[in-house]
């Protein structure tokens, strides 16, 4: 199916699922981002209501699993010092709506709007990365000691489901600028990668709940404030899984030693981080650039992959060096 065959599909969803909420038959409804879901902003000047409807991409998310999503979120407004969006219910007080589209399932959440501004990508700084580790580490506070409600489920990113047998991106072979060549210079930085993760383990104190897309981008600062958004990808990974994300595609710039430590500076001011944590973080670093090779390659439609997919191959062989010859020690 094409990219406008998809966002057809998607805006039919939207416009159905507005039906179900509280707003004017004048309600705006803009596609705001088409990238795993398609992102709507909502304002019904009329009323004067608003929000942001996320579509659910098909099959990526059973319902249950959006709702365990939401309950997390809903614990973390609560009682763990996160601001993250808040749900907006449809009239009849559901918060995941439902419905079929050339006879396909299809599945929508609104959430309020939240204030603030993302860090701009291209002037971020030390302060930025030190904010981001103490949210962190609030955040994994929290999901190590939060019970989960019977029935909460969301999918793993674990060896199997990134780089594995079943990546659920699908394969780093297949990205973008990857032939014979580069398979063969990042392979051993695979295995290698593979090795060390085996080695650390998956004791409860380093794989667990986490936000699996904790970048600057998903946050906007309110000052005082910092609201937390996208929690579409939270699931079943390693802690500092959340690092590697945190420097998406900007891995390679000079400076990813000084973010690292600022980072740590502000984790550390929350929660424990171990010397064995900090030596691991340049093996998520590279992991979920591999993610992201892979997420290119079965995203052609997305922003990053239009903008960023024809020196990415190249960037990502040459800090797989770095890596292997620091023994995955670092890869600055």
């Amino acid at each position: 199916m094409s990219t406008r065959e998809t966002g057809a599909r998607d805006d039919e969803v939207a416009t159905r699922a507005l039906g179900k909420y509280e707003f004017s038959a004048d309600a705006a409804c803009r596609m705001i981002n088409l990238s795993e879901n398609a992102t709507y902003l909502i304002d019904d000047a009329p009323t004067g209501r608003g929000g942001i409807l996320r579509v659910h991409r098909e099959d990526y998310h059973s319902r249950g699993a959006i709702e365990s999503e939401l309950d997390w979120l809903a614990a973390l407004r609560a009682g763990a010092g996160v601001r993250a969006p808040r749900v907006i219910r449809a009239r009849d007080g559901r918060r995941v709506v439902t419905t079929r589209v050339d006879g396909r399932v299809r599945h929508a959440v609104l959430f309020e709007t939240m204030g603030g501004l993302e860090p701009d990508e291209t002037h971020v700084g030390p302060d930025d990365f030190r904010t981001l580790g103490a949210i962190t580490a609030r955040l994994h506070r929290h999901a190590k000691s939060w019970t989960q409600p019977p029935g909460f489920t969301r999918f793993a990113w674990d060896w199997e489901h990134s780089l594995g047998d079943t990546p659920r991106w699908g394969r780093w072979q297949d990205g973008g600028g990857i032939g014979p060549a580069e398979i063969a210079q990042l392979t051993p930085a695979v295995e290698l990668m593979r090795h060390r993760l085996e080695t650390y383990g998956r004791g409860p104190e380093r794989f667990g709940l986490i936000h699996a897309d904790l970048r600057l981008a998903n946050l906007l600062i309110e000052p005082p404030r910092v609201n937390v958004i996208d929690f579409d990808d939270c699931g079943y990974g390693w802690y500092l899984y959340d690092f590697g994300t945190a420097v998406s595609f900007i891995e390679d710039d000079p400076a990813l030693g000084e973010w690292q430590a600022a980072w740590i500076d502000g984790y550390r001011g929350y929660a424990e981080l171990t010397d064995a944590d900090e030596q691991m973080l340049a093996t998520f670093v590279l992991l979920r650039r591999m993610m992201l090779v892979a997420w290119m390659g079965s995203h052609a439609h997305s922003r990053e992959s239009q903008t960023k997919s024809a020196s990415f191959a190249a960037g990502t062989c040459e800090i797989a060096q770095r890596y292997l010859d620091s023994g995955g020690r670092t890869i600055c």
